[in-house]
This record gives C-alpha cells, sequence and structure tokens, in this order.
C-alpha cells in the first residue's frame, strides 16, 4: 500500500414557505443555515423539516432507487463563498429511515479579503437509520481563509458515509495555494462514543504544503470515511488494489480499517481522478455497509 495523506431556524413542514435573509450592508457577508429532517413512514424515507436562512436550499426529494433512501441536493445559489460568509447545515434522520445527500457542484471559497469564511455541518442519525454525506469537490483558491467543522452524531446501530475532496488553487488556471489559511475538524461520535476525531490546519506557502507529512507537494486529497458494522478484510484487499490499478502515476492512496471505522484517501493533483477513485470505493462500501447496491446521483454526471 502506497503512502496515505493526511443559526439557528425554526422547524418547519417540508413544504412550508421558507424565508430568506439579506446580508448585513457593513459586511456584505452572508449568514446562512438550512435544517433538514428525515424519517421514515409508511414503507419511504420522507423528507419532514426543511427549513433555512439566507442562501442555502434544499431541492425537491428525489427517489432514484426507490421510497427507502430519499436523495437530495444541497444547493448555495451564490456558487462560491467569500471572506466573512458563515454557512451552517444540518441534517437529522429518524430511526430507520435513510438520506443520501450531495452538491451540485463543486464549492468555490473565494479569497479572504482579510476575514475568515466558515462551514459547520452537524449530522445526527437514528437508530437503524443511515446518512451518506457526499458533496462534490471544494475548492479553495490562493489567498482563502476557511474553518470547516463537521460533528456527527450516531446511534449505536447507525450507518455513515462522509466524503470530502478538497483543492487547494485553481491549478487548471495556474494558480497554486500560496496565502491563506484552512482549517478543519471532523469528529464522529457512535453511541455517544467518540469514535473519530480528525483536526489539521494548513498554511498556503507553509512547509506542511511540501512536507510529505503534509500535502506532499499535491493540490487535492480526498477522505472517504465509512462508519458501521466491520466489514471484512476481503473488501479492505479489494479496495486497495482497485485504488492502486486506477489511482495514475505520482499519487498517493490508501485504505484503512480500525474496528467500525473504515477510511480511504488520495493525495495528488487530479480532483477528476480523485472523485472516481472515491465514488469506486463508495460503490464496494455501500452494499457492504447498508446493503444496498449504489446508486450514483445523477446530478455527478452532468
Amino acid at each position: 500500500m502506497k503512502h496515505p495523506s493526511a443559526l439557528h431556524t425554526a422547524s418547519a413542514p417540508a413544504n412550508a414557505p421558507v424565508s430568506i435573509a439579506i446580508p448585513d450592508a457593513a459586511s456584505s457577508a452572508w449568514q446562512a443555515s438550512l435544517r433538514l429532517g428525515f424519517a421514515r413512514s409508511h414503507g419511504a424515507s420522507r423528507l419532514v423539516e426543511r427549513s433555512h436562512v439566507g442562501p442555502l436550499r434544499f431541492q425537491k426529494p428525489l427517489y432514484p432507487e426507490g421510497p427507502e433512501v430519499c436523495h437530495g441536493i444541497v444547493v448555495h445559489p451564490p456558487g462560491g463563498v467569500v471572506g466573512g460568509d458563515q454557512l451552517s447545515i444540518t441534517a437529522s434522520v429518524a430511526q430507520d429511515a435513510a438520506a443520501l445527500l450531495t452538491t451540485p457542484g463543486a464549492a468555490k471559497w473565494y479569497r479572504a479579503n482579510g476575514r475568515t469564511s466558515r462551514q459547520r455541518v452537524d449530522l445526527e442519525v437514528a437508530a437503524g437509520a443511515s446518512l451518506e454525506w457526499l458533496p462534490q469537490e471544494t475548492i479553495f483558491f490562493d489567498d482563502a481563509c476557511v474553518d470547516l467543522d463537521c460533528s456527527v452524531d450516531l446511534a449505536s446501530d447507525a450507518n455513515y458515509i462522509g466524503l470530502e475532496i478538497l483543492c487547494f488553487g485553481r491549478t487548471a488556471s495556474g494558480e497554486r495555494y500560496t496565502r491563506g489559511r484552512v482549517r478543519q475538524e471532523t469528529r464522529i461520535r457512535r453511541g455517544g462514543k467518540l469514535l473519530w476525531h480528525e483536526r489539521g490546519v494548513l498554511e498556503g506557502g507553509s512547509a506542511a504544503m511540501t512536507s510529505p507529512l503534509g500535502m506532499a507537494g499535491k493540490t487535492v486529497c480526498a477522505t472517504l470515511v465509512a462508519c458501521g458494522r466491520v466489514l471484512p478484510a476481503s473488501l479492505l484487499a479489494e479496495l486497495r488494489e482497485d485504488m492502486a490499478a486506477h489511482a495514475g502515476e505520482n499519487a498517493w492512496f490508501g485504505a484503512t480499517q480500525m474496528k467500525s471505522v473504515l477510511v480511504a484517501r488520495y493525495l495528488g493533483d487530479a480532483s477528476e481522478t480523485a472523485r472516481m477513485l472515491m465514488t469506486r470505493c463508495w460503490m464496494r462500501i455501500r452494499p457492504a455497509l447498508i446493503q444496498r447496491e449504489a446508486c450514483v446521483p445523477r446530478i455527478w454526471n452532468t
């Protein structure tokens, strides 16, 4: 195996009117939040709560694989996050329901202009339920200053798959991430016990961008975390073999299982490769973890 990298809103029914906030003129920054709730009813996983403040939206519930799993797309209409913006996404999945959430395209975090942008994601999954949080790529423009915080709270028999693909600089335009800072923290609890805690800070142009203990000179890192039952060792071997066959040259990758947590990583220079590899991993892990064949969101192909 090669080396791996390293506002609250009032609740409302799903069809209730929603409010839109106007950014403060002094700051020209958005305070946006989205709250979602899913529950199982008459054999279907249904959207039972949807409320927002500011420019965060949830498109209509989708059922490409039948009523058991509710798919949805979380949309940030401005298309990019500027310095000072603060986004909050909260989703809860009630007992025995299942939901898959993704985004319509890459999230763009623009230069800081002296202010830090923040995103907080809080996910809660009840007994016998599953949640897949699979946003598309996140692109940090040069001089972006960003705080990302994700907290996942799982019941003792809940299942979760989370994905992130982080791109430092717009490499297609010849831009590198030479200034700015990205701070990231992820916490996963299962049955009230801390199962996974990962925290890191990367400063543009710092030694961590080139060190083998950091980005190793690469511009794209991706992580997929799956939590639930312990998966068979044969699946882990398949993941490693498949990643080795498709990662390409000059890329690092790895897959590790620690009891009920499986982590797959990619470190390289191509967001397309990262997405392809993480999708392939997800397609193998999903049937084993939640007993459902992979159903790729149509938005990923547009």
